[in-house]
């Protein structure tokens, strides 16, 4: 219930914000989405929740962690972070706040050392074995 009544707010916001002539009010929106107007409305004035407060905290944490590791550290990485910084929260928590967030880790390939530069172009490579005389 509460992604239509997240809908219809953000609907509402951006047809005020927006130069269009007709916006639809509250009411129609919420005949559309099939909602009582007083369960929008009591959905809009009540407090954040307790859990909602403490995931949107969370989710900072979070950020801060992907952001210092350049994105590349993953739930597990994440969650080590957060412990290390005495904040408590588990590792499936963890995973399910960067999935919200969006951020997905990008792990660097390795760093090698070459031994040669190449030039980019083509050489003729000597058959020293003679292989080409047996065909």
């Amino acid at each position: 219930m509460s992604d239509k009544f997240e809908f219809i707010d953000v609907e509402y916001a951006a047809y005020q914000e927006s130069d269009e002539q007709y916006v639809p009010s509250i009411v129609k929106m919420c005949i559309w989405m099939e909602v009582s107007r007083s369960g929008f409305y009591g959905w809009r004035d009540k407090p954040e929740s307790a859990t909602a407060k403490r995931r949107r905290i969370l989710a900072l944490y979070v950020q801060k962690s992907f952001e210092d590791s350049d994105g590349t550290y993953g739930y597990r990485r994440v969650h080590a972070d957060l412990v290390a910084w005495g904040v408590t929260a588990g590792p499936e928590l963890v995973r399910s706040l960067l999935r919200e967030l969006g951020l997905e880790p990008c792990q660097p390939r390795p760093w090698r050392v070459s031994l040669t530069a190449g030039d980019g172009q083509e050489h003729d490579i000597p058959d020293l074995v003679r292989r080409g005389l047996h065909r």
